[in-house]
């Protein structure tokens, strides 16, 4: 579906070409000083117009249409509402059926019965990740005293990102990548085990993001090869700080005062220049599809702000939970 959450819960909705796009977000507490400016920062980071990103350039500009009142949260549910301007759908008619190699394009098209907006991946568009980017801003007010940051370590299984880029776009090709992120200052005891672990929720939050195809904690498949007293973390004052940090700030599904630390995977881009053979709904045969439009070589460049997104919404929604649960 495409609401998350239990007390800090989020709705988005729109499309990549369709008017709109935006997000509802349920459980935002009253009085929390908010203005449209504070949004500019972290949207900006998420935009395109960097080598290796989509030519496609949108204001971005977040329109407030409910839940706030004279610069403060009401309460009520907060809608934030960002307008398509900038979009060239005629560039998706010949994957209408014809669909992207690892794209969502066929499987949407089987799941919605050909009645899926198409254009620039409808529904199942990065572009959705504006709204997640939004809510993280709000998410990031009501964690005070919690800094989250994330950063590309290496595309292309490379740390030289920009000669990577630079040849994957010379051959018309694209790049994935790796995000990691840090969530420092976390109280002790965050989570809701078994189902609701911390790890579990961020999972879940991160997999939702396009493109995203694994995530590790701490040390993550590192630990399949050490023993345990390597991995174990000696806890070495009342704070429950370690000496160590293979756990990744998390035990049990809880958070145990040390920094929390991911990594995802992100995958690379599915839309690119170089000629590919797919199976043709419309004919019923494999056909060559050039694809056009404009797309990203490295979606990872503009993930570290999202992965940061959805580590607010996740921690929000714990905070929450964990100031009902201590009244």
């Amino acid at each position: 579906m495409n609401s998350f959450g239990r007390i800090f819960r989020i709705s988005v909705f729109g499309e990549s070409h369709g008017p709109a796009i935006g997000v509802t977000i349920d459980g935002v507490p009253a009085g929390i000083k908010l203005k449209v400016d504070d949004f500019i920062p972290d949207l900006t980071r998420r935009k395109s117009g960097a080598v290796g990103t989509t030519p496609r350039i949108e204001n971005d500009t977040p329109e407030i249409i409910s839940g706030w009142f004279n610069e403060h949260t009401t309460g009520s549910p907060l809608t934030i509402l960002f307008k398509n301007t900038n979009t060239q759908s005629a560039d998706y008619g010949n994957i209408a059926k014809t669909p992207r190699p690892g794209h969502s394009d066929f499987a949407a098209y089987l799941r919605f019965r050909g009645y899926n907006d198409f254009r620039g991946g409808g529904h199942f568009s990065g572009r959705l990740t504006l709204a997640l980017v939004a809510a993280g801003v709000v998410a990031k007010k009501m964690l005070d005293g919690i800094n989250i940051s994330a950063q590309i370590l290496s595309v292309g299984g490379s740390s030289n990102i920009e000669k990577t880029i630079d040849t994957a776009l010379s051959k018309g090709d694209s790049v994935g990548g790796i995000i990691e992120c840090t969530a420092k200052g976390i109280p002790v005891g965050f989570g809701e085990p078994f189902f609701d672990s911390v790890e579990s929720v961020i999972s879940h939050l991160a997999f939702a993001v396009p493109a995203i195809k694994g995530i590790e904690f701490g040390s993550g498949f590192t630990a399949a090869t050490m023993m345990g007293s390597q991995h174990n973390d000696p806890i070495v004052d009342g704070t429950g700080k370690t000496s160590t940090n293979n756990a990744g700030g998390i035990t049990g599904g809880l958070t145990n005062g040390n920094n929390l630390v991911f990594r995802v995977a992100v995958k690379p881009t599915s839309s690119i220049s170089i000629k590919q053979n797919t199976f043709s709904i419309k004919t019923g045969r494999v056909e060559e599809l050039e694809i056009k439009g404009r797309h990203d070589a490295c979606i990872a460049l503009r993930v570290p702000v999202v992965i940061e997104a959805i580590t607010a919404i996740a921690l929000a929604d714990f905070l929450m939970l964990w100031k009902a649960s201590n009244l």
